[in-house]
């Protein structure tokens, strides 16, 4: 966890701690094959992959590790990445503050083959999340590497969220 979301402020609506960290939202990147953005299924949300893509269609690409990407700018990549997931549930719900839980996080990273630092590169978009949804953004999750992501991406993540009735 670093200190930013340690100190994140608990009180407000998502809404309001996305405006005290300075952010905005984009526009929800459009799906890039046959599949939609999300699928909503009782109270639950499933978000589709999401990759680092900046608001103007920019793409952050390579390898992580071994003199490729570092993990610092992974870390913002990922981070990015949450970003274009929030985007896309504030698309699906009209406000974010009818997330009950975040569930479940599998974070992608395309990296080296001899990488090793896959959770320090998807915590940036899980102390995204609980910097957004405080306690409820507490999350299980898995960070695992791929030798390969679409486009050549350095990230990709998906999410289960749990609504309010």
């Amino acid at each position: 966890m670093n200190s930013s979301t340690a100190t994140a402020d608990r009180t407000g609506s998502p809404a309001e701690r996305l405006a005290s960290l300075g952010l905005t939202l984009p526009p929800p990147p459009p799906p890039i094959a046959n599949f939609v953005t999300h699928v909503r299924e009782g109270n639950l949300i499933y978000l589709s992959g999401q990759g680092p893509r900046e608001a103007n269609g920019f793409m952050h690409t390579g390898k992580v590790g071994n003199g490729g990407v570092n993990v610092a700018d992974a870390y913002g990549h990922a981070r990015l990445t949450g970003i274009n997931l929030l985007a896309v549930l504030q698309d699906a719900l009209g406000d974010l503050a009818r997330v009950r839980r975040v569930v479940k996080l599998l974070g992608m990273v395309n990296a080296e083959p001899d990488f090793e630092d896959h959770p320090s590169v998807i915590n940036g978009c899980s102390d995204l999340f609980i910097e957004v949804f405080a306690d409820a953004g507490h999350h299980a999750r898995s960070a695992v590497g791929f030798g390969s992501l679409p486009g050549n991406i350095t990230v990709e993540i998906e999410a289960i969220i749990a609504l309010h009735g």
